[in-house]
């Protein structure tokens, strides 16, 4: 049995391991990269929380208040992620986490899609109970309050623009955030629309459909961090492709248990083994496989061993 970094290496034994690092895409935590730009839109929202709530409050609008409790929803989204970005790259102590804390992103972003939806069902629960009654709320309050948000929303969508694109964590608080300005946008129409018709009831329209964005943003992040949590192949990889691709490696004459997951956002990871022939040199199959896996598909993080046919090989799993 051989091991080999980068290039991999051969074994007269029949037997090789190679280990291969890198991608053609950044590398590294991608939520790290943005620590900063967390820190100051987690400051921006926080702020701004206790401006709404005490509006929402003095008010008596359903709609500030479901925006204050979906800005409360961002705040823990974005401490959440900037937690993630913090404990993520440290090392591992105890030997146990022989894949770090690089997952905690991953519950960040689950813990994001929990706090959307209790607060979507919250609100919907909330604008039912207030159906046919109520006083009409402040308008004054609710048009200044609305505009301030919409404000400190788009400041923080810019700081997590970029950061949304490449980490998972990031990306939820990026879709907190961009769901919370539509909301400042929701109340100032409410307020418009209440001034122009006299109706109560355009509070509770707004509400309810900010809750329903809620939701549906809340569900599509869901969908992806559930692929991560289930170890689904890569978004844009395709395992047959790749085997396909493998097989048709010089010398190499079967290829078996590839699997293909993500560890967190930026990180790929893959392994896989590869039956080859007796005279097969192991380090060029060992660098035909790193370049399909890591330049071809973007996997960052490939371990290949190679087995020789007709000997021994792996124990099969049955799973």
């Amino acid at each position: 049995m051989g091991a080999g970094h980068g290039h991999g290496l051969g074994h007269s034994h029949g037997h090789g391991l190679g280990h291969a690092h890198g991608a053609a895409r950044p590398t590294g935590h991608a939520g790290a990269r943005y620590r900063a730009r967390l820190a100051a839109a987690f400051g921006l929202t926080a702020a701004f929380f206790v401006v709404e709530l005490v509006a929402g409050l003095v008010s008596g609008s359903l709609a500030l208040l479901s925006d204050a409790g979906h800005m409360a929803a961002d705040m823990v989204a974005l401490g959440a992620a900037l937690a993630a970005t913090m404990i993520a790259p440290r090392p591992d102590r105890t030997g146990r986490r022989t894949f770090g804390s690089y997952r905690v992103e991953i519950f960040a972003s689950a813990l994001a899609v929990l706090i959307m939806l209790g607060m979507g069902v919250y609100v919907l629960v909330e604008a039912a109970g207030r159906l046919g009654g109520g006083s009409s709320p402040a308008t004054g309050t609710m048009l200044a309050v609305g505009a301030l948000g919409l404000a400190v929303n788009l400041v923080a969508l810019v700081l997590l623009r970029d950061g949304s694109q490449e980490s998972l964590a990031v990306r939820g608080a990026y879709l907190e955030v961009l769901a919370d300005a539509a909301g400042s946008v929701g109340v100032i129409a409410a307020a418009l629309l209440i001034r122009a018709t006299g109706s109560p009831v355009w509070d509770l329209v707004v509400a309810v459909a900010i809750a329903v964005f809620i939701v549906v943003r809340a569900v599509a992040l869901g969908r992806q961090v559930l692929r991560v949590l289930a170890q689904h192949a890569p978004e844009g990889v395709d395992p047959a492709a790749v085997t396909t691709e493998l097989a048709g490696i010089d010398r190499v004459e079967e290829v078996h248990d590839l699997h293909l997951w993500t560890l967190t956002s930026g990180m790929d990871v893959g392994t896989v083994h590869l039956v080859v022939r007796e005279d097969a040199e192991h380090a060029a199959v060992l660098d035909a496989a790193r370049r399909i896996l890591r330049d071809g598909h973007g996997v960052e993080h490939v371990t290949v061993q190679i087995e020789t046919a007709g000997r021994a090989g792996c124990h099969e799993l049955g799973w």
